[in-house]
């Protein structure tokens, strides 16, 4: 990593896990497999911030704690890079098991239980699944029909979120800045 550090990936530890790193990776990866409109390609990073977004506008009764798994979702991806669902399925096991260990290193870096509750995961995959529809109709060309073939309806609201590419180093520092804010907040919260 950027950062120094060596990562394990089939042992992984917290130890060894950097935000910074995680940010820097994440904003680097390209959702869709770069097959997106714009200037940029749409990042894990943007998209990691978009689905913590509406996942505050689903669940506003949510804590920081689940916001900040929430905008943790996809941080496996910084080490693994984001594979297409029907690419994954190929794979399989052993890619979720990676993707597995992985995830459980960056939660207990950062104080989150090692693995979420079923109801938290599941009111995640929703604010995910609307992010997919958000960035398939906005940035990779699906009509408003194949999205929602995919991905479902789209949450009331969802209107007034913009998928535009951000730059890298944007995608970044606002990713970190919220990381930041959601970590004070956790900390706070446990003090």
């Amino acid at each position: 990593m950027l950062s120094g550090r060596r990562l394990d990936l089939l042992d992984p530890s917290p130890l060894d896990v950097e935000i910074e790193d995680i940010a820097h990776g994440l904003a680097r990866v390209a959702r869709w497999n770069g097959q997106t409109l714009g200037d940029y390609p749409f990042s894990v990073a943007q998209h990691s911030l978009l689905v913590e977004d509406l996942f505050r506008m689903m669940r506003p009764e949510s804590t920081d704690q689940e916001r900040l798994a929430a905008l943790l979702h996809d941080a496996p991806e910084y080490v693994v890079g984001d594979m297409i669902s029907p690419f994954k399925a190929v794979i399989g096991d052993d890619y979720k098991d990676v993707e597995k260990r992985l995830m459980q290193a960056i939660h207990l870096r950062f104080a989150l239980p090692a693995e979420n509750p079923l109801a938290l995961e599941q009111a995640i995959k929703k604010a995910d699944h609307a992010s997919a529809y958000i960035e398939a109709t906005q940035v990779a060309g699906f009509s408003v029909e194949e999205a929602r073939k995919f991905f479902g309806q789209p949450p009331p609201g969802f209107e007034r979120f913009d998928a535009t590419p951000l730059a890298t180093d944007d995608a970044k520092s606002r990713f970190l800045a919220r990381f930041k804010v959601l970590e004070e907040r956790v900390s706070r919260n446990q003090a």
